[in-house]
């Protein structure tokens, strides 16, 4: 059994704000702001020069069903959630953080970003976030659930050209399950719900909730200790258990995923010509 890897970000990440990008303001998205927030505010009063820098994207407006199920109040209705959010958040917390009313896609330029969270739905969103920051250095915190699980996996974008000198990156959602980034296996079935109750039926009241605090805990400990042990966590309320994923090229194999080995040093051929006997 080989022994689990430690983890640590670039040093820029202690010397400047953390650029960071959150797609999706609604279920997962709505809880992980807030806690964004809270952290901006912690790394601040412990000293980081300048905490976070945020943008939100997200298309969507706030429906009948999102009340009570996600971050919004019935006087949110018909707006905005991704303006609704950030507003709040910047009169609340002193933020000064930007909201984009618009939906990412592969083509939305990114640029000058140290991560990327994804709080998504369908596998056709995460990978139009992946396919985005495909040749850039940056974080990806995929933030994905189900009915009444899901996953928390930090990974990091790197050009392909560039992986093969770096064996210890952090594997994407997409290297370990390239099945969540498949468009086809995306459920048909995308009929808003038409009540709360029918919503809470196809789904658990604190998954989201229950998500968006290990991401929490996750982006707490990275910035608290300057290190992490583990790239990811799976979430099962069902069982109420949580798995952490170790950073562990032999873990990441289970899932099918092999990191590439890193070149070995070829021996340099001595100039001197052995004397003949």
């Amino acid at each position: 059994m080989t022994e689990s890897l430690v983890h640590q970000p670039p040093g820029h990440m202690r010397e400047r704000p953390w650029r960071i990008i959150v797609v999706g303001a609604g279920g997962t998205g709505s809880a992980v702001l807030p806690n964004l927030a809270r952290l901006h505010h912690a790394m601040l009063e412990l000293g980081h020069p300048g905490g976070i820098e945020c943008t939100v994207y997200d298309d969507d407006v706030v429906s009948p069903t999102n009340v009570g199920r996600q971050g919004f109040y019935p006087a949110d209705v018909g707006c905005h959630k991704a303006s609704l959010i950030v507003n709040r958040l910047n009169m609340l917390m002193g933020t000064n953080w930007r909201a984009q009313t618009q939906r990412l896609t592969s083509r939305t330029p990114i640029y000058n970003v140290d991560l990327v969270i994804g709080c998504v739905d369908t596998r056709a969103a995460r990978k139009a976030i992946l396919d985005s920051i495909e040749h850039t250095s940056t974080y990806y915190l995929d933030c994905g659930n189900d009915t009444d699980r899901g996953q928390v996996i930090l990974g990091q974008m790197m050009p392909k050209a560039s992986r093969k000198s770096c064996p210890h990156r952090l594997p994407h959602v997409g290297d370990l399950f390239p099945e969540l980034i498949d468009p086809s296996k995306d459920a048909q079935d995308e009929t808003p719900s038409c009540s709360m109750a029918d919503a809470l039926r196809k789904q658990s009241l604190v998954i989201n909730s229950a998500i968006a605090v290990q991401a929490f805990n996750l982006l707490w400990t990275l910035f608290r200790t300057g290190t992490l042990k583990y790239s990811g966590v799976f979430v099962n309320l069902a069982t109420g258990r949580t798995n952490p994923i170790p950073i562990d090229p032999a873990a990441w194999a289970r899932f099918g995923y092999e990191a590439p080995k890193p070149k070995e040093k070829k021996a340099r051929k001595s100039r001197k010509s052995t004397a003949a006997a």
